[in-house]
């Protein structure tokens, strides 16, 4: 599963922390899980018949299941089930009526039997009934508009623990077992699920049934069904049939992914050295429902804006999105549906490893994005994240279904992505890689633990993976490596050393870390150590050249030179190689931020970046500078912030110019855009007017603004709105062909800087006509510009938001309404109303976003009197 970052937002889940430790290699009868392990399916024949109209639907399976030990008790997981009949068979046993034992809090079908079941395989039979749900959870249906008509089709998405809320099943990752699922849908429809139509036959009334080819053994998470008036276009790439499914009349916006998904498949096949196994892959997009993507073997569902691409309308940011999540999700179909993690626990497994082979991917299909410098701003906000006491290890204990939705955040993707590249590096690609095969093939068709993944590699490496694994993915945190250096007798005598770094308060815990580490010159030879210690030192050849450690920043962790090597690299700022003149950026900041260093070297350090040719670069300077504009709102220091980002960015831009040059780069025409964005919202009245002038003839001419463009244009205009501006940019968000239009147009509503227009926007989050899955963000967007406001309709609307609400969003709906802030009143209502009002697993993040707000404010009144000084040292 992956969502799109801006609407995903940085989120950690702070539960218990354990020393690291070595994990055991995967055993079934020892992995966690509520359920029984003595009785398990084997196959799942299902038959749906849902209602459209009545959002509700029947069903009726025969589970082929085995039983392993003699047992009284059957269970498996069923959540707003009706059960009607069960019955079991087998073994030359008569029919056996069952009466069903529903627990609703623990989500669990039982039986009891008279007399104990032998070992053998059975068969038992079940009649349900079930609601296909607004939010997406299980079934659910999205209505949408085609040819100015109402629509309206169905889908699903299983995971965490959503699969039991449309079939009975054994909801647990590691009972694996195939699936055969018949349907019956109206005429007009097509269906998809995880393997092709194996038949399909009208029915009376209207309707046909159509039935799915038997699945792989898989994890209940991966089942997949979706159906309703869609359109296909299809290509075969090594014997697979790859399709592209939407709804009507966007076909036009499929050749892209389609071609992707082609040339990632092919890629995926070689570096796995596993082929993909089932006979299609089906890239479905749907027009709301959920946000994000997920990854179900072979039927991968999309909300339509995280796949489709658009040339004549869609931009260049959407383009590397949509390859981003693709590749995302198509590796998926390796790590985490051929091999699964055996419990949430390991969700990163999935994730992590998703995430890594994504970028790769995308360095290999498309490195003018230079994805890599774009993952190490990425990785910038999770960093921030694990450097707070509420942080948590990427591999923690999981005991219930509401703490495995919530460990869907960023330490789980990014930091596990970020560790993966770090590991990567260390022992070597080549190493890596073979490491990564033989895992492959030896556990598909099968779940593992990380012990299984880092066995491999280490027999493929040589080199101590186990130790290092552990201390990274067991430990939360990361450390700070600071370094110094001495010229003794013509040769460089370094010393490395190490402490846990935080933003918040000292870690009392005194971890360490194996952290391996490049050190070397700039634009000279690296080599690697293994800091494994508090501190080292060593002698490094010749005193010649800078010293730089990390040089391709790859390493999770800050790093803090000394006072004269920091001015070495500082003073050649511009000329140092992309990602080290990116990480010594970061790093600054975030030594800035926890007070270790003033603010004037950071200002200082930034100015020498005017003319930076890299977008990952300038969007990094112009967030953290955007930061400590937040933490000044409403104080005078703002003015001054402000106009300092302006003289920084305004001769960069005038280079670009308000239009395309001929021949120019992607890179140019996005950085263009950003700059231009961030003159308006530090006040250029230049730029505010050029937006809106543009945006009059947008609403004329919906053609004369180049789509590069658009987002400056729509944000500007929606920040400082007046009535008429919202009420057109609502039109046109009501009116949207796509979710990629109702999202720019949406977005720029929640900007909207008038509190009586943020209570229209408010307003759209409850409104019928706005889908489930934008409900929570549209509140926590207009928190970020009036925390106040948007918690009062939070808390008076709490039902209708939670209700819309996915799995993995309902813990953080109500706290990200305030997540923006830097006031610690509002980290202590909202801990006290959640405490009060929900369960622990809600508190935990809770206590995560008090903490970011409790951070910024201490960020802001140790900066704020700073800022004079800073700015002026950077003139």
């Amino acid at each position: 599963m992956m969502r799109h970052h801006r609407a995903f937002g940085a989120v950690a889940l702070a539960l218990a922390v354990t020393a690291a430790r070595a994990e055991a290699p995967f055993a079934f009868a020892d992995t966690p899980g509520k359920l029984p392990k003595d009785v398990i399916p084997l196959l799942y024949d299902a038959h749906l018949v849902p209602d459209i109209a009545a959002d509700t639907f029947k069903g009726e399976q025969r589970v082929e299941i085995e039983v392993l030990r003699p047992t009284k008790r059957i269970v498996l997981n069923a959540a707003n089930l009706q059960i009607e009949g069960a019955t079991l068979t087998g073994r030359g046993l008569p029919e056996r009526i069952l009466a069903p034992i529903l627990d609703e809090k623990q989500e669990t079908l039982a039986f009891e039997l008279d007399a104990p079941l032998a070992p053998g395989r059975y068969l038992l039979g079940l009649r349900f009934s079930g609601q296909i749900n607004r939010e997406g959870r299980g079934l659910f249906q999205v209505g949408y508009k085609a040819g100015g008509l109402e629509k309206k089709l169905i889908a699903t998405t299983m995971e965490p623990s959503d699969a039991r809320r449309m079939l009975p099943t054994w909801d647990e990752p590691a009972f694996r077992a195939r699936f055969k699922l018949t349907v019956d849908v109206p005429a007009s429809f097509k269906a998809y699920s995880n393997t092709p139509v194996e038949k399909q036959e009208k029915l009376g009334n209207g309707l046909q049934r159509i039935a799915f080819a038997p699945t792989p053994k898989m994890p209940s998470y991966l089942v997949v069904l979706v159906a309703g008036e869609m359109e296909r276009v299809a290509a075969r790439q090594d014997g697979v049939e790859i399709g592209v499914v939407t709804t009507a009349g966007k076909l036009g916006s499929t050749a892209f992914p389609l071609q992707a998904t082609q040339d990632l498949l092919r890629y995926y096949n070689n570096y796995f050295g596993v082929p993909y196994p089932l006979a299609k892959l089906d890239q479905i997009a749907i027009p709301g429902g959920f946000n994000g993507a997920m990854e179900n073997w072979g039927g991968i569902v999309y909300n339509e804006a995280t796949l489709l691409y658009d040339p004549k309308k869609s931009t260049e940011d959407t383009k590397k999105l949509t390859f981003g999540v693709n590749a995302h999700e198509v590796a998926h179909q390796w790590f985490g549906n051929l091999v699964t993690m055996a419990w949430w626990d390991n969700l990163w497994l999935n994730e992590g490893f998703a995430s890594w082979m994504a970028a790769k991917a995308t360095e290999h299909f498309h490195p003018e994005w230079r994805p890599y410098l774009d993952g190490i701003a990425e990785r910038e906000g999770v960093l921030n994240l694990d450097a707070r006491k509420t942080t948590h290890p990427i591999q923690t204990r999981i005991d219930n279904e509401e703490q495995a939705a919530s460990a869907f955040d960023s330490i789980t993707y990014v930091k596990g992505q970020g560790f993966l590249r770090m590991l990567e590096a260390y022992v070597g690609e080549d190493q890596f890689r073979k490491g990564i095969r033989a895992y492959m093939a030896r556990h598909a068709y099968s779940n593992t633990t990380s012990a299984d993944l880092w066995t491999a590699i280490e027999k493929a490496s040589g080199k101590p993976v186990s130790k290092l694994a552990a201390d990274w993915t067991a430990q939360p945190g990361y450390p700070l490596v600071s370094v110094s250096q001495a010229c003794v007798d013509g040769k460089r005598q370094v010393t490395l050393s190490q402490e846990q770094f935080r933003l918040d308060e000292p870690a009392p815990e005194g971890r360490l870390w194996s952290v391996p580490l490049q050190v070397g010159t700039v634009n000279g030879k690296a080599w690697y150590t293994l800091l494994a210690n508090r501190s080292t030192t060593f002698t490094q050849g010749g005193c010649e050249g800078t010293l730089v450690v990390d040089p391709y920043s790859v390493g999770f962790f800050r790093i803090q030179y000394d006072r004269a090597s920091f001015d070495a690299l500082a003073n050649n700022a511009a000329r140092l190689p992309d990602p080290t003149r990116l990480k010594l950026l970061l790093d600054t900041w975030s030594l800035v931020s926890a007070g270790r260093m003033p603010l004037d070297n950071y200002t200082r350090l930034a100015a020498q970046y005017r003319d930076e040719p890299r977008l990952a670069v300038w969007e990094s300077i112009l967030s953290n500078l955007g930061s400590l504009d937040r933490l000044a709102r409403g104080a005078p220091e703002q003015a001054l912030i402000r106009g300092f980002i302006r003289s920084l960015v305004q001769p960069k831009f005038d280079k670009l110019g308000w239009e395309p040059k001929p021949g120019e780069s992607s890179e140019d025409r996005q950085l263009r855009a950003l700059l231009a964005t961030t003159l308006a919202r530090a006040g250029d009245e230049r730029a505010i007017r050029e937006a809106r002038q543009r945006f009059a003839r947008f609403q004329a001419d919906p053609a004369s603004i180049s789509p590069d463009m658009l987002d400056f244009v729509v944000v500007t205009v929606g920040r400082y709105a007046d009535p008429a501006t919202y009420a057109a940019l609502a039109r046109l968000a009501a009116t949207a062909g796509t979710d990629e239009e109702r999202n720019r147009f949406g977005r720029a509503l929640t900007l909207v800087q008038d509190p009586a227009l943020a209570a229209n926007a408010l307003n759209m989050a409850v409104s019928p006509q706005v889908p489930a899955n934008l409900s929570t963000l549209i509140v926590a967007g207009v928190g970020r510009e009036h925390p106040d406001q948007a918690w009062e309709f939070a808390l008076a609307h709490r039902d209708a938001l939670l209700k819309s609400a996915d799995a993995v969003g309902r813990n953080r709906a109500l706290a990200s309404v305030v997540a923006g802030s830097s006031d610690p009143r509002h980290a202590d209502m909202m801990e006290q109303y959640i405490g009060q009002n929900f369960g622990p697993d809600a508190l935990v993040e809770a206590r995560r976003v008090g903490n970011g707000i409790r951070v910024r404010a201490a960020q802001k009144a140790r900066l704020l009197p700073q800022v004079g000084v800073a700015l002026q040292a950077a003139q």
